[in-house]
């Protein structure tokens, strides 16, 4: 595959960004890869992988002459990483991100944007709960969903080249609108995050079992659902700060369902359980037809630890 930029710059350097360099030097999409982190050791752990050609701890310096920007920081971090690099973006620039929140970072971005530059919002649909460089890689965004939200004024020449290069990093691209983007993911993505790190902290105060039991006896079904509760702190405390509205609306439906639920089982309504139950597996199955997971036991997820982690 020809270059589709000549110069990549990556502003952040966790799981995501060191993917999109991996996935952009195997497809041979990018011409040089910039990058910079605030964490000295993840810019250290990005140098020991050579995940760019070149590593700063200056962002300015980083977006010097690149014609793709991808900011990879934090939802609440995006507004100050804009007003820092937005005087030093090249004509013509394109600036996208991967949070998983849209309106707020059309919020925080589009102040800072100046005018010769292209934005185009973005979220790819792939990640782990693992963090920092070490944590990428290639296939990430196979078969993957990558979201993307332009604005009604984007230069179509210009959208049209982000997509192809998300393609060549291996994922699907489509269009939304940013305000349902951010229902859907609270849906999706958001939501069963914050429900996943409530049941740890459930069990975690459940004085009657203790915590070596919960570790020792975890089963498929504490062990799969919870897995997302190791997830990055500081960018899920972000995500559920900048997605309120739709978060508090999707949160408020599952307590209704939860108390549905909750007086089936009182009530011994075996045949609600199982039609509800009937309902839900079909989904799930759904999701493994897409191509979106797998029905391999350990959800095709290696029991392998990452290589190394820096935050």
């Amino acid at each position: 595959m020809s270059v589709i930029y000549d110069k990549v710059a990556l502003i952040g350097l966790g799981l995501i960004a060191g993917s999109i360099s991996l996935a952009a030097r195997r497809a041979g999409a990018a011409g040089r890869i910039s990058g910079t982190a605030r964490s000295a050791r993840s810019r250290s752990a990005a140098r020991s992988l050579q995940l760019c050609d070149d590593i700063t701890d200056n962002a300015a310096a980083a977006v010097r002459d690149a014609d793709l920007v991808v900011l990879c920081v934090p939802v609440g971090a995006m507004g100050k990483v804009m007003a820092e690099i937005g005087p030093h973006l090249k004509q013509g620039a394109v600036v996208t991100d991967v949070g998983s929140v849209k309106q707020e970072v059309i919020e925080q971005v589009t102040p800072h944007l100046p005018a010769h530059v292209h934005f185009i919002p973005g979220h790819p649909l792939a990640g782990t709960e693992q963090s920092g460089p070490y944590a990428g890689f290639a296939e990430l965004f196979e078969n993957r969903w990558w979201l993307l939200t332009p604005p009604e004024d984007a230069d179509p020449a210009e959208v049209s080249r982000l997509r192809r290069f998300i393609r060549a990093l291996g994922a699907n691209v489509e269009d939304m609108e940013p305000g349902h983007h951010d229902l859907v993911l609270a849906v999706t993505s958001h939501i069963p995050h914050l429900i996943a790190y409530t049941m740890v902290g459930v069990a975690d105060h459940l004085t009657r079992v203790k915590e070596t039991e919960i570790i020792k006896y975890s089963a498929a079904g504490f062990r799969d659902f919870t897995r997302i509760a190791a997830s990055d702190p500081t960018m899920w405390r972000d995500v559920f700060l900048t997605n309120k509205e739709p978060v508090l609306d999707i949160l408020g439906r599952f307590t209704e369902e939860l108390f549905v639920l909750q007086r089936a089982i009182r009530m011994g309504d075996g045949e609600y359980l199982h039609d509800y139950f009937t309902h839900t597996r079909a989904i799930r199955r759904g999701i493994i037809e897409a191509g979106q997971d797998t029905d391999a036991p350990d959800f095709g997820r290696s029991a392998k630890p990452p290589a190394g982690k820096v935050d």
